[in-house]
Protein backbone atom coordinates (compact mmCIF):
# COMPACT_ATOMS: atom_id res chain seq x y z
CA UNK A 1 0.00 0.00 0.00
CA UNK A 2 2.72 2.27 1.17
CA UNK A 3 4.82 1.44 -2.01
CA UNK A 4 1.51 2.09 -3.90
CA UNK A 5 1.17 5.32 -2.50
CA UNK A 6 4.99 6.49 -3.30
CA UNK A 7 4.10 5.55 -6.64
CA UNK A 8 1.60 7.66 -7.56
CA UNK A 9 2.78 10.41 -5.90
CA UNK A 10 6.21 10.43 -8.01
CA UNK A 11 3.78 9.88 -11.33
CA UNK A 12 2.22 13.45 -10.49
CA UNK A 13 5.67 15.25 -9.35
CA UNK A 14 6.42 13.57 -13.02
CA UNK A 15 3.64 14.76 -14.53
CA UNK A 16 4.04 18.29 -12.94
CA UNK A 17 7.65 18.51 -13.84
CA UNK A 18 6.61 17.17 -17.69
CA UNK A 19 3.97 20.40 -18.40
CA UNK A 20 6.48 23.10 -18.93
CA UNK A 21 8.99 20.83 -20.53
CA UNK A 22 6.22 19.64 -23.26
CA UNK A 23 5.46 23.36 -23.88
CA UNK A 24 9.16 23.86 -24.10
CA UNK A 25 9.22 21.09 -27.36
CA UNK A 26 6.29 22.46 -29.03
CA UNK A 27 6.91 25.91 -29.10
CA UNK A 28 9.59 28.06 -29.62
CA UNK A 29 10.82 29.88 -26.42
CA UNK A 30 9.48 33.37 -26.70
CA UNK A 31 9.52 36.58 -27.73
CA UNK A 32 8.67 35.66 -31.50
CA UNK A 33 9.07 37.67 -34.24
CA UNK A 34 6.61 38.01 -37.69
CA UNK A 35 8.34 39.27 -40.38
CA UNK A 36 6.30 41.06 -42.57
CA UNK A 37 7.92 42.33 -46.27
CA UNK A 38 5.48 45.08 -46.43
CA UNK A 39 5.17 48.64 -44.67
CA UNK A 40 2.57 48.59 -41.62
CA UNK A 41 -1.43 49.14 -43.24
CA UNK A 42 -0.85 46.75 -46.07
CA UNK A 43 -2.99 43.85 -46.46
CA UNK A 44 -0.06 41.26 -45.56
CA UNK A 45 0.85 43.45 -42.26
CA UNK A 46 -2.75 43.37 -41.66
CA UNK A 47 -3.56 39.77 -41.84
CA UNK A 48 -0.23 38.95 -40.25
CA UNK A 49 -1.33 41.56 -36.74
CA UNK A 50 -4.55 39.53 -36.76
CA UNK A 51 -2.98 35.82 -36.72
CA UNK A 52 -0.28 37.12 -34.14
CA UNK A 53 -2.49 39.38 -31.83
CA UNK A 54 -4.55 36.01 -31.37
CA UNK A 55 -1.94 33.40 -31.08
CA UNK A 56 0.08 35.31 -28.55
CA UNK A 57 -3.25 35.03 -26.74
CA UNK A 58 -3.18 31.37 -26.76
CA UNK A 59 0.16 30.45 -26.38
CA UNK A 60 1.00 33.85 -23.61
CA UNK A 61 4.08 34.02 -25.43
CA UNK A 62 4.91 37.70 -26.79
CA UNK A 63 5.04 38.02 -30.29
CA UNK A 64 5.91 41.28 -32.51
CA UNK A 65 5.77 42.48 -35.87
CA UNK A 66 8.66 43.31 -38.11
CA UNK A 67 8.09 45.15 -40.82
CA UNK A 68 10.73 44.75 -43.58
CA UNK A 69 10.03 46.31 -46.85
CA UNK A 70 11.43 46.27 -49.95
CA UNK A 71 12.06 44.33 -53.40
CA UNK A 72 8.10 43.41 -52.86
CA UNK A 73 8.71 41.01 -50.19
CA UNK A 74 12.23 39.61 -51.05
CA UNK A 75 13.69 41.44 -48.72
CA UNK A 76 12.11 40.17 -45.44
CA UNK A 77 12.44 36.57 -47.07
CA UNK A 78 16.04 36.82 -47.52
CA UNK A 79 16.30 37.79 -43.88
CA UNK A 80 14.25 34.75 -42.41
CA UNK A 81 15.76 32.55 -44.69
CA UNK A 82 19.18 33.21 -42.70
CA UNK A 83 17.51 32.98 -39.26
CA UNK A 84 18.49 30.30 -36.69
CA UNK A 85 15.37 27.33 -37.39
CA UNK A 86 14.47 27.92 -33.30
CA UNK A 87 10.81 28.66 -34.48
CA UNK A 88 11.63 32.17 -32.69
CA UNK A 89 11.59 34.35 -36.37
CA UNK A 90 8.52 33.56 -38.63
CA UNK A 91 7.56 35.17 -41.68
CA UNK A 92 4.46 36.19 -43.50
CA UNK A 93 5.37 34.52 -46.89
CA UNK A 94 3.67 36.23 -50.07
CA UNK A 95 2.96 35.26 -53.95
CA UNK A 96 5.78 37.48 -54.82
CA UNK A 97 8.69 36.17 -52.67
CA UNK A 98 7.93 32.37 -52.93
CA UNK A 99 6.57 32.20 -56.08
CA UNK A 100 6.81 34.95 -58.33
CA UNK A 101 10.47 35.83 -57.49
CA UNK A 102 11.89 32.22 -58.35
CA UNK A 103 11.42 32.93 -62.18
CA UNK A 104 12.02 36.46 -62.11
CA UNK A 105 15.26 36.60 -60.11
CA UNK A 106 17.77 34.14 -61.28
CA UNK A 107 20.35 35.49 -58.36
CA UNK A 108 17.84 34.90 -55.50
CA UNK A 109 19.99 34.79 -52.73
CA UNK A 110 17.28 31.58 -50.84
CA UNK A 111 15.84 28.45 -52.35
CA UNK A 112 12.25 28.46 -51.39
CA UNK A 113 11.65 24.70 -50.72
CA UNK A 114 15.21 24.22 -49.38
CA UNK A 115 15.47 27.52 -47.29
CA UNK A 116 11.72 27.92 -45.71
CA UNK A 117 9.81 25.43 -43.45
CA UNK A 118 5.87 25.54 -44.69
CA UNK A 119 3.91 25.85 -41.92
CA UNK A 120 0.52 26.76 -42.64
CA UNK A 121 -1.65 29.24 -45.38
CA UNK A 122 -3.08 32.19 -44.28
CA UNK A 123 -5.54 33.34 -47.20
CA UNK A 124 -5.81 33.79 -50.76
CA UNK A 125 -7.04 37.30 -52.27
CA UNK A 126 -8.67 37.62 -55.56
CA UNK A 127 -7.34 40.93 -57.48
CA UNK A 128 -9.96 43.17 -59.17
CA UNK A 129 -9.79 44.57 -62.83
CA UNK A 130 -10.95 47.70 -62.27
CA UNK A 131 -10.99 51.28 -64.49
CA UNK A 132 -11.99 55.04 -63.44
CA UNK A 133 -15.32 56.17 -64.89
CA UNK A 134 -14.33 57.89 -67.73
CA UNK A 135 -13.38 54.49 -69.68
CA UNK A 136 -15.42 53.11 -72.23
CA UNK A 137 -14.97 49.61 -71.70
CA UNK A 138 -16.73 48.56 -68.58
CA UNK A 139 -16.50 44.07 -69.17
CA UNK A 140 -14.25 42.67 -70.23
CA UNK A 141 -15.56 41.52 -73.85
CA UNK A 142 -15.36 45.53 -74.58
CA UNK A 143 -12.28 45.62 -73.17
CA UNK A 144 -10.93 43.11 -75.39
CA UNK A 145 -11.69 44.96 -78.58
CA UNK A 146 -10.52 47.99 -77.27
CA UNK A 147 -7.47 46.45 -77.04
CA UNK A 148 -7.73 45.05 -80.10
CA UNK A 149 -8.49 48.35 -81.96
CA UNK A 150 -5.49 50.03 -80.20
CA UNK A 151 -2.71 47.73 -80.02
CA UNK A 152 0.00 48.57 -77.43
CA UNK A 153 -1.95 52.40 -76.47
CA UNK A 154 -4.15 50.92 -73.67
CA UNK A 155 -2.36 51.42 -70.40
CA UNK A 156 -2.36 49.26 -67.98
CA UNK A 157 -1.04 50.46 -63.71
CA UNK A 158 0.52 47.95 -61.40
CA UNK A 159 2.02 48.24 -58.01
CA UNK A 160 5.51 47.49 -59.95
CA UNK A 161 7.23 45.08 -62.45
CA UNK A 162 7.17 41.18 -61.37
CA UNK A 163 4.29 42.05 -58.67
CA UNK A 164 1.26 40.00 -58.70
CA UNK A 165 -0.48 42.36 -60.43
CA UNK A 166 1.98 42.82 -62.85
CA UNK A 167 1.55 39.38 -63.65
CA UNK A 168 -2.08 39.10 -63.57
CA UNK A 169 -1.75 41.69 -66.54
CA UNK A 170 0.19 39.23 -68.41
CA UNK A 171 -2.03 36.49 -68.22
CA UNK A 172 -4.69 38.69 -69.45
CA UNK A 173 -2.77 38.94 -72.18
CA UNK A 174 -1.40 36.25 -73.01
CA UNK A 175 -5.08 34.65 -73.25
CA UNK A 176 -7.00 37.34 -74.54
CA UNK A 177 -4.80 37.47 -77.55
CA UNK A 178 -4.28 41.42 -76.88
CA UNK A 179 -1.46 43.82 -76.84
CA UNK A 180 -1.21 46.31 -73.76
CA UNK A 181 0.77 48.84 -72.09
CA UNK A 182 2.12 47.83 -69.11
CA UNK A 183 3.36 50.97 -66.40
CA UNK A 184 4.67 50.19 -63.37
CA UNK A 185 4.75 52.14 -60.13
CA UNK A 186 5.89 51.71 -56.93
CA UNK A 187 2.96 50.49 -55.25
CA UNK A 188 -0.47 50.15 -55.07
CA UNK A 189 -1.40 53.81 -53.81
CA UNK A 190 0.12 55.83 -56.21
CA UNK A 191 -0.82 53.14 -59.07
CA UNK A 192 -4.67 53.53 -58.16
CA UNK A 193 -4.01 57.42 -57.50
CA UNK A 194 -3.57 57.93 -60.90
CA UNK A 195 -6.05 55.47 -62.36
CA UNK A 196 -9.02 57.55 -60.10
CA UNK A 197 -7.16 60.64 -61.44
CA UNK A 198 -7.00 59.48 -65.27
CA UNK A 199 -3.50 59.20 -65.98
CA UNK A 200 -3.58 55.18 -66.44
CA UNK A 201 -6.93 53.41 -68.34
CA UNK A 202 -6.92 50.00 -66.09
CA UNK A 203 -4.81 48.00 -63.97
CA UNK A 204 -5.30 44.84 -61.48
CA UNK A 205 -5.00 45.55 -58.19
CA UNK A 206 -5.52 43.19 -54.87
CA UNK A 207 -8.91 43.02 -53.95
CA UNK A 208 -7.38 44.76 -50.50
CA UNK A 209 -6.31 47.90 -52.14
CA UNK A 210 -8.88 48.10 -54.70
CA UNK A 211 -11.68 47.55 -52.46
CA UNK A 212 -12.41 51.01 -50.67
CA UNK A 213 -11.88 52.69 -54.11
CA UNK A 214 -15.00 50.17 -55.92
CA UNK A 215 -17.04 50.88 -53.02
CA UNK A 216 -16.57 54.94 -53.13
CA UNK A 217 -17.40 54.70 -56.19
CA UNK A 218 -14.44 56.51 -57.96
CA UNK A 219 -13.18 52.87 -60.00
CA UNK A 220 -15.20 50.08 -61.16
CA UNK A 221 -14.59 46.44 -61.32
CA UNK A 222 -14.92 44.68 -64.53
CA UNK A 223 -13.79 41.10 -63.31
CA UNK A 224 -12.51 39.41 -60.20
CA UNK A 225 -9.57 36.65 -60.72
CA UNK A 226 -10.74 33.78 -58.93
CA UNK A 227 -12.19 31.11 -60.38
CA UNK A 228 -15.42 32.06 -57.39
CA UNK A 229 -17.12 34.65 -56.85
CA UNK A 230 -15.33 36.13 -53.19
CA UNK A 231 -17.83 36.91 -50.74
CA UNK A 232 -16.74 40.58 -50.62
CA UNK A 233 -17.67 41.32 -53.99
CA UNK A 234 -21.00 39.25 -54.81
CA UNK A 235 -22.30 40.96 -57.84
CA UNK A 236 -18.09 40.95 -59.45
CA UNK A 237 -18.32 38.23 -62.23
CA UNK A 238 -14.69 36.19 -62.46
CA UNK A 239 -12.41 35.63 -65.36
CA UNK A 240 -13.36 32.33 -65.57
CA UNK A 241 -17.03 33.90 -65.96
CA UNK A 242 -16.02 36.05 -69.10
CA UNK A 243 -14.97 33.40 -71.27
CA UNK A 244 -11.34 32.87 -69.85
CA UNK A 245 -11.74 29.29 -67.78
CA UNK A 246 -9.29 28.41 -65.36
CA UNK A 247 -8.17 32.00 -65.32
CA UNK A 248 -6.38 32.60 -61.56
CA UNK A 249 -4.79 35.09 -60.90
CA UNK A 250 -4.35 35.63 -57.02
CA UNK A 251 -2.35 37.70 -54.31
CA UNK A 252 -1.93 34.76 -51.45
CA UNK A 253 -0.25 34.90 -47.83
CA UNK A 254 1.46 32.18 -45.30
CA UNK A 255 3.43 31.41 -42.54
CA UNK A 256 6.64 29.99 -42.88
CA UNK A 257 9.71 29.05 -40.68
CA UNK A 258 13.57 29.34 -41.95
CA UNK A 259 14.30 25.67 -43.63
CA UNK A 260 14.65 22.70 -40.92
CA UNK A 261 12.46 24.07 -38.02
CA UNK A 262 11.62 20.99 -35.46
CA UNK A 263 8.75 19.24 -36.67
CA UNK A 264 6.86 20.01 -33.32
CA UNK A 265 7.04 23.76 -33.70
CA UNK A 266 5.84 23.71 -37.34
CA UNK A 267 2.79 20.56 -36.20
CA UNK A 268 2.00 23.04 -32.84
CA UNK A 269 1.97 26.61 -34.73
CA UNK A 270 0.08 24.80 -37.58
CA UNK A 271 -2.61 23.68 -35.14
CA UNK A 272 -3.21 26.71 -33.00
CA UNK A 273 -3.45 29.04 -36.68
CA UNK A 274 -6.05 26.53 -37.73
CA UNK A 275 -8.38 27.25 -34.73
CA UNK A 276 -7.76 30.84 -35.03
CA UNK A 277 -8.69 31.38 -38.61
CA UNK A 278 -11.77 29.13 -37.62
CA UNK A 279 -12.87 31.96 -35.15
CA UNK A 280 -16.12 33.76 -36.49
CA UNK A 281 -14.28 37.81 -35.43
CA UNK A 282 -10.76 36.38 -37.78
CA UNK A 283 -13.54 35.11 -40.65
CA UNK A 284 -14.88 38.05 -40.94
CA UNK A 285 -11.60 40.58 -40.38
CA UNK A 286 -10.30 38.43 -43.38
CA UNK A 287 -13.31 38.50 -45.77
CA UNK A 288 -12.99 42.04 -45.29
CA UNK A 289 -9.54 41.73 -46.81
CA UNK A 290 -10.87 39.81 -49.59
CA UNK A 291 -8.85 36.63 -47.66
CA UNK A 292 -10.41 33.18 -48.32
CA UNK A 293 -9.66 29.43 -48.07
CA UNK A 294 -6.53 29.58 -45.76
CA UNK A 295 -5.84 26.88 -43.50
CA UNK A 296 -4.62 23.17 -43.94
CA UNK A 297 -1.87 21.36 -43.47
CA UNK A 298 1.76 22.34 -43.78
CA UNK A 299 1.99 19.73 -46.75
CA UNK A 300 -0.54 21.17 -48.28
CA UNK A 301 0.91 24.33 -48.21
CA UNK A 302 3.89 23.13 -49.46
CA UNK A 303 2.34 21.66 -52.97
CA UNK A 304 0.26 25.14 -53.18
CA UNK A 305 3.33 26.75 -53.08
CA UNK A 306 5.11 24.31 -55.70
CA UNK A 307 1.65 24.59 -57.81
CA UNK A 308 1.86 28.36 -57.53
CA UNK A 309 5.63 28.88 -58.83
CA UNK A 310 5.18 26.18 -61.85
CA UNK A 311 1.79 28.37 -62.90
CA UNK A 312 4.02 31.86 -62.80
CA UNK A 313 6.75 30.22 -64.18
CA UNK A 314 5.42 29.27 -67.36
CA UNK A 315 3.36 32.99 -67.50
CA UNK A 316 7.09 34.76 -67.19
CA UNK A 317 9.05 32.55 -69.84
CA UNK A 318 5.81 32.62 -72.73
CA UNK A 319 5.20 36.48 -72.08
CA UNK A 320 9.07 36.71 -71.46
CA UNK A 321 8.67 38.90 -68.62
CA UNK A 322 11.69 41.00 -67.37
CA UNK A 323 12.19 42.79 -64.35
CA UNK A 324 14.95 44.53 -62.92
CA UNK A 325 17.06 42.84 -60.48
Amino acid sequence: MQRRTLLQAAAASASTLAAPMIKAQTLPSGPIRIVVGFPPGGGTDALARVLAQKLQAMWNVSIVIDNKAGAAGVIAADFVAKQPADGNTLLMAHINSHALAVSLQPKLGYNVERDFSPIGLVGVTPNLLICNESQPAKNVKDLIALCKQNPGRISFASAGGGSAQHLALEMFKLRAGIDALHVPYKGSGPALTDLIGGQVQYCFETMTSATPHVKGGKAIALAQTRTKRAKGHPNVPTMDEQGFPGFDATTWYGLVGPGRMNPSFVKRINEDMNKVMAMPDVIEKFEQYGAEDGGGSPERFAEFIRTETQKWARVVKEAKVQVDA
